[in-house]
């Protein structure tokens, strides 16, 4: 059997709130095994909710919508259920009573809109809202149900784990789980990884897939089993297959993110590192900063805005900016242990690049790590602009000092 996501309201449409809801729900979705292949955002608009609503039923054993429950004219969803499952709207007494009391223990005004979150489609199953004002509900259609939890949040959060899940473990007879273990790479493209592993992506439980990001692809395992044990043991050995094959290239799993790893190892082998970077405009120092060992394992970060900053924050050689230029490999070098020494740090990581990395005859960006013992460089890579342009150069300058920390292969 499937599930399916509906999230309801014109905001999201237009961007001016991210939705969150959807990608909550299904993580608990899978915590029970329960498949969920659909998930449609729909606007305001009872006509549209009632279409959208219509086709979910028709396909899906459990639709579970967010939004549209509260007592304003734009708020549809009772309507739209009621529409799609062919019954109507009845006022419910003790609701209301509820919905009455819950503004009195607040000392707030009940207007007279709010009578409407006390209307259910006929033979609606009331799942009680303490959190909020919105009752929820579930009506069961030809063998199939859908289940209407408020937009907010936190009230949403509430209602899915104290009501909703039992209620479906329990309507449905559903015993399994899903479980999925994401191993992290960089330093390796999209299409590199498929033809390494295309054979295990044809797996069919536990499946295997990619999701390309920028600098990094992740690699998906999942599998369905009767029990979180199993469906570990599942994953195991093609775990261990996908390692064989990616090799060093899989920096951490799941949640891990590569300025984590690198912080760790850093915290670790006792070292502290300083960042150079004249090419992410600073959201390198960012990740860094941001990770869970920082404190430990950054030291501090000079950004640098171009040529004179080279010179005067990080006091380089004017010979050599004269005779290599900038960027080139021996001013990033330079750079490296001057960020070093700058910050008193064991390690210094420069990140060297041009002004303008999206113009056609543009030099590459060239990034360093200096030593105790030498200066390691990277090969130079060709900059991009962007989020995304600096997502592959915050990578490849990160898997560097990971690379270092490890005794892995550079390059």
């Amino acid at each position: 059997m499937q599930a399916e996501i509906v999230t309801i309201g014109t905001e999201l449409l237009l961007g001016e709130i991210v939705d969150t809801n959807a990608a909550w729900i299904a993580q608990r979705l899978a915590t029970i095994g329960l498949n969920h292949y659909y998930t449609t955002t729909v606007g305001d608009n009872l006509a549209r909710i009632t279409e959208v609503l219509r086709h979910a039923l028709a396909r899906s054993e459990v639709v579970i919508t967010t939004g549209g429950l509260g007592p304003t004219v734009d708020d549809v969803t009772r309507e739209a259920v009621a529409a799609a499952t062919e019954r109507p709207l009845v006022l419910d007494e003790s609701l209301l009573e509820e919905i009455a009391c819950f503004f009195a223990r607040r000392q707030a005004p009940m207007t007279e809109n709010n009578r409407k979150q006390a209307c259910l489609p006929q033979g609606a199953r009331v799942i009680h809202n303490p959190v909020g004002t919105a009752p929820a509900f579930a009506v069961e259609h030809q063998g199939h149900v859908v289940i209407s939890l408020p937009g907010v949040p936190h009230e949403m959060k509430h209602l899915m784990e104290t009501e909703v899940i039992p209620y479906l473990r329990e309507r449905f007879g559903l015993h399994s789980v899903i479980k999925s273990r994401v191993l992290r790479t960089c330093g390796i493209g999209e299409s590199v990884i498929d033809s390494k592993i295309a054979d295990l992506m044809r797996l069919t439980n536990p499946t295997v897939g990619t999701a390309a990001h920028p600098g990094q692809t992740d690699v998906r395992i999942t599998a369905k089993a009767e029990s979180l044990e199993e469906a570990l043991a599942l994953i195991a050995p093609v775990e261990a297959e996908l390692r064989a094959r990616l090799g060093d290239y899989v920096y951490g799993v799941d949640q891990e993110s590569l300025s984590d790893v690198v912080s760790r190892l850093l915290a670790q082998h006792g070292l502290r590192l300083a960042l150079a970077d004249m090419a992410t405009q600073g959201e390198l120092a960012q990740w860094l900063a941001g990770s869970a060992q920082s404190a430990m394992a950054f030291a501090g970060a000079t950004v640098l805005a171009g040529i004179i900053s080279l010179r005067v924050t990080l006091d380089l050689d004017e010979a050599l900016l004269a005779q290599y230029g900038c960027p080139s490999q021996p001013v990033a070098d330079a750079a490296a242990q001057a960020a070093r020494r700058l910050h008193g740090a064991d390690l210094g990581l420069a990140l060297i690049g041009p002004e303008d990395p999206s113009a056609p005859d543009a030099p590459p960006v060239y990034c360093s790590l200096a030593t105790a013992h030498g200066v390691i460089a990277a090969p130079p890579r060709r900059g991009r602009s962007g989020p995304a342009g600096r997502g592959w150069l915050m990578h490849l300058a990160l898997d560097l000092v990971r690379r270092h920390l490890l005794g892995l292969p550079i390059g």
